[in-house]
């Protein structure tokens, strides 16, 4: 059988009523019956002493018969479930009050007042004149400054036993009555805690097993639901990275399949003599043009891998980032030429410092700019412009192209993503220029966003911290 966590509960709940019965029965009796003794001695030796000092100085100056100092015994013999036994000095008995069938002796025998010196009572039979254990506490009678004699009191324990008895089967139903209760503790942790968590650990199961599709079902708001929320939240991002990694496998393999057939068709067609001698720098040109696409994938991918390891360590420093968007502008005078476009700069006048990796932030400002120049028309403009707001510096990147079709705006920066509209002027992108962006500008803990109308044009906007 396995030890499951349930059975666990369930013997400690066994061994929790089995403990608690025997430490009732055993350190519990013994303790009440110890407070029982003590308080009847204490409640005897006020008596003993009330009854020695008070009543019986008057028998030895001869005001009170033994008679009298017999019924006074008698009564208090009644009142307090004791034999009284009045004696001389020497154990001599004067007078006794008995209980049950007990007879007092007319000498005690071995009397010693000292024995009991340095406690209240003394248990026992009594020099064996009690066939049962008794309490017996002394008090001296004295009169003028004498010890006349002593008044003497033997409670059975057996009375006291019996109201231990009493108390106990108070002490045992109450133990009933919390073990029944514990019961109900024992049922809770079986609907609140064992069985939500045994979906948890079929959910388990069933992850480990591949099936990303189980969900737990959550009915609290405890931990144990938003420990069961959270296994949803883990098994859906889980099934979604699946479909994710499936889709840029399909993706890396369509994009280097295409050049790679391109490039092999091409090879062999000049190797066997398909293509003559005079045309082969024609298609030795589409083959570099392919080897150039397949070394940007390649690059890209890298880089995003940077971003998907948490490997990238980014090496902030403090630059000019309108200095850098210069460097960076002019690097596209060769490809803005041809199309006959300009790249207006509106900077602002002093130099703007930021807290970046320049590295990483000239890497978006490539991009962004590599596509306002393939998606803008012939003979139009490209605007650069700084703006310093509080302690940040935001830069827009804006471009009069095809613009960006609404529906696909909140699928830009998903890799390899190229909308219809731009597949024919981006054939040699990789598709995933804006992904490193978005990845680049996130990594700064910055924000990015984007603002485009079909037709008219798109604005690329970023943040990044001002340093003075």
């Amino acid at each position: 059988m396995k030890n499951t966590l349930y059975l666990k509960f369930i013997w400690l709940y066994i061994a929790f009523g089995f403990l608690s019965l025997f430490t009732a029965a055993t350190l519990g009796k013994q303790l009440i019956l110890n407070q029982l003794k003590d308080n009847a001695s204490q409640s005897l030796y006020r008596e003993a002493n009330l009854i020695a000092a008070n009543y019986l100085p008057s028998y030895f100056e001869g005001k009170t018969s033994a008679w009298a100092v017999y019924s006074q015994l008698d009564a208090m013999q009644i009142y307090l479930e004791a034999s009284l036994w009045f004696v001389e000095p020497d154990g001599t008995m004067i007078t006794a009050s008995n209980t049950g069938s007990t007879l007092s002796p007319s000498v005690i025998e071995d009397f010693n007042p000292a024995e009991i010196v340095g406690s209240q009572y003394i248990a026992g039979t009594y020099h064996n004149y009690f066939s049962e254990d008794v309490m017996t506490i002394m008090a001296p009678v004295i009169q003028g400054f004498h010890t006349e004699g002593y008044l003497l009191i033997h409670k059975p324990l057996s009375t006291i036993e019996q109201d231990v008895a009493q108390l106990m089967t108070s002490v045992y139903i109450t133990l009933g009555v919390v073990y029944i209760l514990a019961f109900s503790i024992l049922v809770g942790f079986h609907f609140f805690i064992y069985r939500p968590l045994k979906k948890i650990i079929d959910a388990a199961a069933q992850y480990a097993l591949g099936n990303l599709d189980y969900e737990i079902p959550v009915y609290t708001h405890d931990e144990i639901g938003y420990l069961s929320a959270s296994l949803n939240y883990m098994s859906s991002q889980l099934k979604d990275m699946e479909d994710y990694q499936k889709n840029i496998v399909a993706n890396v393999s369509h994009d280097f399949r295409s050049p790679l057939t391109s490039i092999k068709g091409y090879v062999e067609a000049m190797a066997d003599g398909t293509i003559p001698p005079e045309l082969q720098g024609k298609y030795l040109n589409i083959i570099l043009f392919e080897t150039e696409r397949l070394t940007d994938l390649t690059r890209d991918l890298l880089t995003l891998n940077e971003f998907d390891t948490k490997e990238l360590m980014l090496n902030k420093t403090r630059f000019d980032i309108q200095e850098t968007l210069k460097k960076t502008a002019a690097s596209f005078e060769g490809v803005c030429t041809p199309k006959h476009i300009s790249i207006e700069l509106l900077f602002l006048s002093e130099a703007t410092y930021v807290y970046a990796d320049q590295r990483k932030i000239q890497q978006v400002l490539y991009n962004l700019l590599d596509n306002a120049v393939k998606f803008s028309e012939n003979d139009s403009i490209v605007t650069i412009e700084v703006t310093r707001r509080n302690e940040k510096v935001f830069v827009s990147i804006k471009d009069s192209g095809m613009g960006i079709p609404k529906k696909d705006l909140n699928k830009i920066w998903e890799r390899f993503y190229k909308s219809d509209l731009s597949r024919g002027k981006d054939k040699k992108g990789t598709g995933l220029g804006l992904a490193i962006v978005k990845e680049a500008i996130s990594a700064h803990d910055e924000l990015i966003n984007v603002v485009s109308t079909e037709g008219v044009g798109t604005e690329f906007i970023f943040s990044l911290t001002r340093i003075d």
